[in-house]
C-alpha cells in the first residue's frame, strides 16, 4: 500500500457515519450487509448512506454484490489488513513487535459455536 492509498482510506473513515458503517461490515463478515441495514444500524439517512458506502468503496474498504435486487456490501479483508500493515510498519523501530495482522472473517457458525 502507498501513502496515497492509505491517505484515501484514512479520509473516507474520517467522518462519524462511514466509520460507523466501516466497523459495522468488519463486523457482519463475508455476508456484508444491504445499504438499509447499514444506514438504520448507524443511524443514516438512506439517501446519505449511499454516498458514505461509495466513498469507502471508492477507497477499496468495501465491496458490493449484487444479491437479487438488492446490492450486499462487506468489508474487503485484504485492504484493512494492507492498511492496518502499512500504519505500523515502522513501530518499533522497524523491529516487527506487534503479530501479524491476518484478519480473515470468521464463519457465523465458528462464532456461534463459541
Amino acid at each position: 500500500m502507498d501513502s496515497s492509498t492509505t491517505i484515501r482510506a484514512l479520509a473516507a473513515l474520517a467522518q462519524e457515519h462511514r466509520l460507523a458503517a466501516f466497523r459495522l461490515l468488519v463486523q457482519a463478515g463475508e455476508a456484508g450487509l444491504s445499504a438499509g441495514a447499514i444506514a438504520e444500524a448507524v443511524g443514516a439517512p438512506a439517501s446519505s448512506m449511499s454516498f458514505h458506502l461509495a466513498q469507502l468503496s471508492h477507497a477499496g474498504l468495501i465491496r458490493q454484490k449484487r444479491q437479487s435486487r438488492s446490492l450486499i456490501y462487506s468489508a474487503d479483508y485484504t485492504t484493512m489488513g494492507d492498511l492496518m500493515a502499512y500504519l505500523t510498519e515502522n513501530c518499533c523501530s522497524g523491529q516487527g513487535c506487534v503479530p501479524a495482522l491476518g484478519c480473515e472473517p470468521q464463519n457465523t457458525d465458528e462464532r456461534n459455536a463459541a
